[in-house]
């Protein structure tokens, strides 16, 4: 189901309107709407025995981060159907649970962007001026004007990492002040910056070497982790100051610390921390540090917003509307499933690969070509599968099938779908290209046997039969002798073992010329970026990727 199909409902059986339980506070605006379709009881400061027991008797509910929507409970929900998060995240919701219920669950992702980007830019102007410290020195009884001298906005320049709905509203407002803006994040297309007049950097220390703020607005991954640490920070300029607002893992705070000590860093702003909530941290104690507790999404407004966009969806799912910020799917008719369902991993697979072998700063758009019997079926779901594995870990917030076109149309990553019948060699073919400005990537795969297992096809322009495993490498080199044993003895000598290998040349190369050839390997755990690296570093290699599916 796409974000524009409704959700079919079925009235109570009785004839009675549906009954609606808000668990917990949202704003007036949020009830009033609800009231106007349904019975609404407040279950605010109920017990969790109180909820357990009377969830039963409600077609919907609303909650905010206190409730925890587990399993158990979901178990006793008889009638419900539909689920609100008045707010981004629905880790207080066993969706899986959910899901298999056929209850819709849906938040409100929109709700605290512009207060998060609000909130930047007033530690950003307290950072420059040295407010908070000025407040305590003159409250503490203390007139020091000199002591409190700050620096200008003003033509300073503004590094943003991390390119979304929020880093874009930041970059609005900074230009605003007469801040130049540079960005960097290669999941956003070439022409959104030239629209809003920032600067696309090609890599992170090309923003490092220019920016004198320096703004965090990443999502939390495993390879975002610990993102602004005493490496990145050796890189920017003497005198830079780092915001956080996004979240506390991105920052190494011993290295902040060190960069702090040194004079490197002029001083930090932070809202979020690795562990909260915290209220005995080493960077407290510093004069140039600003801190605050979590307040990125704290107004009334987003508060307002968020019950309001949830009770929105609430009233959706269960009259028939459009749900369009749901985090689960309802199941897709079971004749098209048939067809489609084996293809979803390998779409997504697919997307995943093009994303980490493409070689553009930024993405323009994203084909997919779905060729034999599966272009007579409606492949919509699998360009969506293709763009998960795109833009997932890639975003502020969780992507997932419902809301990955708009995120991606945010981006200004054009999402195109070609069909075609007819097809060579085999039944069904998936192709997936990633452009970037005149340069473009495909990646193409099929699936085969009978247990429908995902086969690789082509990259980088070779072509080969590989079945897909969890870890996948790729190189590109000079077809020359004994390149496959010098991979092979790399990856020995650091305990990674190879599952299977495939090597894509041309096809009227001989040996000696040097042409481009491609190799595959599949191992049964993730290659370190470093093995890439030293392989790459080799005479002959000319670029690798490790991909973890």
């Amino acid at each position: 189901m796409s974000a524009t199909e409704s959700v079919s409902a079925d009235a109570p059986a009785d004839g009675a309107r549906p009954r609606v339980l808000v668990a917990e506070k949202i704003g007036d605006s949020g009830i009033d709407l609800l009231r106007t379709h349904f019975d609404v009881d407040l279950g605010v400061g109920w017990s969790r025995e109180e909820l357990s027991d009377r969830i039963g008797d409600y077609d919907a509910i609303l909650i905010r981060s206190a409730t925890k929507l587990d399993s158990e409970l979901i178990a006793r929900a008889e009638r419900l159907r539909a689920v609100g998060r008045a707010g981004v995240g629905v880790d207080n919701v066993d969706v899986d649970a959910a899901t298999k219920r056929g209850i819709v669950v849906a938040n409100a992702p929109q709700s605290n962007v512009i207060t998060a980007a609000e909130h930047t830019m007033a530690l950003l102007l307290a950072l420059a001026r040295n407010v908070p410290q000025a407040h305590a020195s003159l409250t503490g009884g203390r007139w020091e004007r000199s002591r409190f001298s700050g620096v200008e906005l003003y033509e300073k320049t503004l590094g943003i990492l991390g390119f979304g709905r929020i880093g874009q509203l930041v970059a609005e407002r900074a230009r605003a002040f007469g801040m130049h803006v540079i960005a960097y994040d290669p999941y956003i297309s070439a022409e959104r910056y030239r629209e809003l007049s920032v600067e696309k950097a090609e890599s992170s220390d090309a923003l490092y070497a220019a920016a004198d703020f320096i703004t965090l607005h990443l999502p939390s991954t495993p390879e975002t982790r610990g993102w602004l640490d005493a490496e990145a920070l050796s890189k920017c300029r003497d005198g830079v100051r780092v915001l956080n607002v996004a979240r506390g893992p991105l920052v190494v705070d011993e290295d902040l610390k060190a960069a702090l000590d040194s004079g490197k860093v002029a001083g930090a702003a932070l809202d979020v921390f690795r562990s909260e909530p915290v209220t005995d941290h080493p960077l407290f104690a510093y004069p140039n540090v600003i801190v605050t507790p979590h307040l990125g999404a704290s107004t009334a407004e987003a508060t307002d917003r968020a019950g309001y966009q949830a009770a929105e969806q609430v009233v959706a799912a269960l009259t028939g509307g459009m749900v369009t910020s749901a985090v689960n799917v309802p199941a897709v008719p079971a004749e098209d499933m048939d067809v489609l369902g084996p293809f979803v991993s390998l779409c997504r697979a697919l997307g995943r690969i093009a994303i980490e072998v493409a070689e553009g700063s930024s993405i323009d758009s994203v084909r997919t070509e779905f060729l034999g019997r599966i272009a007579e079926r409606d492949t919509r779901m699998l360009s969506i599968q293709v763009l998960l594995g795109v833009l997932r870990g890639h975003t502020e917030e969780e992507v997932n099938e419902v809301n990955a076109p708009t995120l991606a149309r945010e981006r200004g990553i054009e999402l195109v779908e070609m069909k075609r019948s007819s097809v060579r060699d085999y039944s069904d073919l998936v192709r997936v290209t990633v452009e970037s400005g005149d340069e473009g990537v495909l990646v193409a795969g099929t699936l085969l046997g009978r247990r429908n297992r995902a086969h690789l096809l082509e990259v980088w322009g070779q072509r080969f039969n590989i079945q897909l495993e969890d870890h996948v490498t790729v190189f590109r080199y000079r077809d020359m002798p004994g390149m496959i044993g010098r991979v092979g003895t790399h990856f020995a000598e650091h305990g990674i073992n190879i599952v299977s290998a495939v090597v894509g040349r041309h096809p009227d190369a001989h040996v000696g010329e040097g042409l481009e050839a491609v190799m595959v390997i599949t191992t049964d755990a993730a290659v370190p970026q470093a093995v890439i690296d030293e392989i790459v570093a080799l005479d002959g290699f000319e670029a690798g990727r490790a991909v973890t599916l």
